[in-house]
């Protein structure tokens, strides 16, 4: 029987609705994003559809040596 494959690790990152940005939220949600340096998954109908993240941390990851637009 063939190994099956286990499903890709997901990061543990906060969960932001859409509709919070839908109602003028958007502001509020990235600054305090930025002021934590986090990460969050934007979320519609329970599922991601965008992943937030401070430009710090992007350019962290760009000079670790990770190119986002790679994947």
């Amino acid at each position: 029987m063939p190994d099956k494959k286990a499903p890709p690790k997901v990061p543990v990152m906060e969960h932001l609705n859409i509709a919070e940005f839908n109602r003028g939220q958007s502001s509020r949600l990235i600054r305090g994003l930025v002021a934590a340096d986090k990460t969050a998954y934007i979320m519609k109908n329970g599922k991601p559809i965008a992943v937030v993240m401070s430009n710090d941390r992007y350019e962290r990851l760009c000079a670790g040596g990770v190119n986002i637009n790679e994947y």
